[in-house]
């Protein structure tokens, strides 16, 4: 997985708390939009231009204007240049019917946000040790780091 983030989040604050985070773990600023048609314009951008400044992960909240984000994930697992990469829901969703129908469209992971600046710093964290690393160790990591968010 390569260390280029599209973090697709709403939230003015989320934004701010996920950048800092980010900066203190040491990662790259990730590339922000605020909605989910912003995210599907990104990506086809991309993948018409350079696929290879393509991210290496996606975080993705479910709740977003214009293109919510289960409709994205699903976007992004229809494009054959895209069925890889990595794609985390982070939401603040616990409902077993989110987690499910996420799984189902083919998410890698399910993390709900934290209300503490230390839980999301613990995720970013897992993050940031999954990257660099094989996808299918990678994704081992992240099913882990998905159980410990969704039992706090």
């Amino acid at each position: 997985m390569n260390d280029r983030i599209l973090l697709v989040e709403d939230e003015e604050n989320d934004v701010f708390f996920m950048q800092r985070a980010m900066k203190k773990a040491g990662l790259h600023p990730p590339h922000v939009v605020i909605d989910g048609q912003a995210a599907i314009d990104f990506l086809k951008e991309i993948i018409d231009r350079d696929r290879k400044e393509l991210p290496g992960l996606v975080l993705l909240d479910l709740k977003l204007p214009r293109v919510m984000g289960f409709d994205v994930l699903t976007w992004i697992r229809q494009q054959p240049e895209l069925r890889d990469l990595t794609v985390i829901i982070l939401t603040s969703s616990k409902l077993s019917s989110d987690i499910e129908s996420a799984y189902e469209r083919g998410a890698n992971s399910y993390l709900v946000k934290p209300n503490t600046s230390v839980g999301l710093q613990h995720i970013v964290e897992g993050i940031k040790k999954c990257i660099g690393q094989d996808q299918p160790t990678a994704l081992g990591m992240l099913r882990t780091l998905s159980e410990m968010s969704l039992t706090q």
